[in-house]
């Protein structure tokens, strides 16, 4: 009863902090509400301009809310027909391509996690030694033609399928979580590596499998470079090489005598810019709540050591 009631009073008592404590409280959310501000003024100025008029973003009127409020921009972005089909390959890439990488990550990581594979040390330094050695760009492209990849779909995904430093985090993270005595027990019920994979690692580790899937996911989504090599037809390009085509295709390039008409067109190219960024980022947006929760665990625990 009595440890009870002190533990009662030493919860209602106040901590009592030293001016240097509060100096150093308010020096410090000083600081972070100025890098909150840093980060979150530019995202707020390109939403802002979005949603503005072409006059108002070229006259630089739009500070923090958007001024005479217009769709004008994204009207025209969508008013292009690739638009429908960038997302749908978008969509595909992210999703095909993501799952391909999870599995080949896991499929990876986890035999590289066993201290008792034989030849882990070598396969360890073969997959560390291609994150400092490739073999450029032009030899990339004459494996990738013979191959036979050219202007295919696959090309996308094939070339992608994994990313030797989340292999390493994913190993880490199983080597932190599946110790060897839950191997030992699920081998003396019969389970064979395949099963024991699916069934038990796969569930205990959603915290790295979703914070791969965001990184992966995202990846795909912002593929750039890849299409613009390997892909000719209009029909499979991604949705950034769309995007990157609306914006060259209203940019100025021209001499224009009348400035009221030079003014309205370079407003207009500024307001795609900002509708462009809001339009290739919102299904990301609309995606990361959903992993969130899982994100900061999975990173912590996959970043323990390398």
């Amino acid at each position: 009863m009595a440890s009870n009631l002190s533990t009662a009073r030493i919860r209602r008592a106040k901590i009592k902090y030293s001016w240097e404590d509060r100096l150093f409280d308010l020096v410090n959310d000083g600081l972070l509400m100025l890098a909150v501000l840093i980060v979150l003024y530019p995202l707020i100025y390109i939403v802002s301009s979005a949603f503005s008029s072409p006059d108002a973003v070229a006259k630089g009127k739009v500070v923090l809310f958007p001024v005479d409020f217009s769709l004008r921009g994204f009207e025209e972005v969508f008013s292009h027909k690739a638009i429908v089909t960038g997302f749908a390959n978008s969509i595909f890439y992210t999703i095909v391509g993501t799952s391909v990488n999870l599995v080949m990550t896991v499929a990876a990581a986890y035999p590289l996690s066993r201290k008792n594979l034989p030849g882990r040390r070598i396969l360890l330094f073969l997959f560390t030694f291609t994150m400092l050695f490739n073999g450029g760009l032009i030899p990339s492209y004459l494996l990738t033609s013979q191959l036979g990849l050219i202007n295919k779909r696959a090309v996308m995904i094939i070339p992608l399928a994994l990313n030797v430093f989340n292999v390493i985090i994913c190993r880490t993270f199983f080597e932190t979580t599946i110790p060897d005595e839950l191997v030992e027990a699920a081998q003396l019920d019969g389970f064979s590596q395949t099963r024991f994979i699916i069934q038990i690692v796969v569930p205990l580790s959603k915290a790295i499998i979703a914070v791969l899937a965001l990184y992966y996911g995202l990846g795909h989504w912002n593929s750039y470079f890849q299409a613009f090599l390997y892909i000719t037809e209009k029909s499979k390009f991604p949705l950034q090489i769309v995007l990157r085509d609306i914006l060259i295709l209203n940019q100025v390039n021209e001499i224009i005598a009348d400035p009221l008409l030079y003014q309205a067109k370079r407003g207009m190219a500024d307001l795609l810019k900002y509708a462009l960024i809001v339009v290739a980022s919102v299904p990301f947006m609309i995606a990361y709540p959903f992993v969130a929760k899982h994100f900061v665990k999975g990173v912590m625990i996959g970043a323990v050591k390398a």
